[in-house]
């Protein structure tokens, strides 16, 4: 579907250089870009890229304007990569827009206490069970199962093969990818001479609104309270979420990321691909952890941690590792060093 650049512009705002009837049949790279496609600069740095780009369609910030009217129509915005952002919600809302209506496929088994909103999609084969309530405009997909007295906030896409367990909710505007369970039980077992006897986890999960879930996720729920994920929260795909965790709003997880039971994450935060929060710890607001770091103690104060022991050929990682186990006794060595007289002559 072809949309006029005047249409975007009117949409999204922006400054508009050029024939405002220029066709935009698609987004692209600047690289990849034809003479309908939009692209994008984000800054000086992809200025040659630009340069040589055939785009239709430039968004550039205010300092490569001059350079890209020349070859382009030109939309000028401060925060190009924002507004590429935004391009691509509004292009996919337009494109969804136009599909075929919502539908409950007749495949689906729904229960008939559930209460959906209008307009909802639910795919074939999904699950939809006792006293679930479903939002306005939201999507099922298939095979997905919502389980009893969930809630589904409106607007929030489920993609196919996700699982929203019993009693947990999800805010809107959502989005779940596929795999993705919520409401797993916790981790959690009572010794008893040698054995392992099951705590039964009685919370649930809430999420709030805008915070999208990567494929194959898990979010357990929590043991008495509910594990909490906050607004806007966006997590990648391979995530684990321990019970009981507390996840503050918009913060952003890469994957792989695993947080243990109990463990408090503030408001703001961003924690590298890999990384590891041990359990009933505490991250203040806007602490940023990098990647394959292990976090092994609360951090209260803002700011970027690092937590990894370097690679290294296997020669010289194995000697370093040899001396690091020797440190304590080094450094009990060094202070008794310390605490023997020196002579001053």
């Amino acid at each position: 579907m072809i949309a006029r650049l005047a249409h975007i512009v009117e949409a999204l705002g922006g400054e508009l250089i050029g024939d405002p009837s220029t066709p935009v049949a698609r987004l692209a790279t600047l690289a990849a870009a034809d003479a309908q496609a939009l692209s994008f600069a984000v800054g000086p740095k992809y200025r040659e890229a630009m340069l040589a780009s055939r785009a239709g369609v430039l968004v550039v910030p205010p300092v490569l304007q001059a350079e890209a009217v020349a070859q382009a129509a030109v939309v000028v915005a401060s925060n190009p990569y924002l507004y590429f952002a935004r391009l691509t919600q509004w292009w996919v809302a337009r494109d969804r827009a136009a599909g075929p209506a919502p539908q409950v496929h007749p495949s689906a088994v729904v229960d008939p206490s559930a209460r959906l909103g209008a307009r909802v999609a639910v795919g074939p084969f999904a699950v939809i069970e006792a006293n679930v309530e479903i939002g306005d405009d939201a999507v099922i997909g298939a095979h997905t199962v919502v389980e009893r007295e969930a809630v589904v906030g409106a607007g929030t896409r489920l993609a196919p093969r996700v699982q929203l367990g019993a009693r947990c909710r999800i805010g809107a505007r959502g989005l779940v990818h596929s795999g993705a369970v919520i409401g797993a039980d916790g981790f959690g077992f009572a010794p008893d001479g040698g054995a392992w006897v099951k705590i039964e986890q009685l919370g649930a999960v809430a999420i709030g609104d805008d915070v999208e879930v990567g494929a194959n996720c898990t979010i357990d729920r929590g043991a008495l309270d509910d594990t909490v994920i906050e607004d806007g929260v966006k997590l990648d795909n391979l995530i684990h979420i321990g019970h009981n965790v507390h996840i503050g709003a918009h913060t952003a997880m890469a994957g792989c990321a695993a947080v243990a039971g109990s463990a408090r994450i503030g408001r703001g935060c961003t924690i590298g691909g890999d990384a590891k929060i041990l359990g009933h710890l505490t991250l203040a607001d806007g602490v940023h952890i990098s990647a394959c770091s292990v976090v092994t103690r609360s951090i209260l104060q803002p700011g970027t941690y690092t937590g990894f022991f370097p690679i290294d050929d296997n020669a010289t990682w194995e000697k370093n590792a040899a001396s690091l186990r020797s440190l304590h006794k080094l450094r009990e060595r060094v202070r008794a060093l310390e605490r023997i007289p020196h002579n001053k002559d």
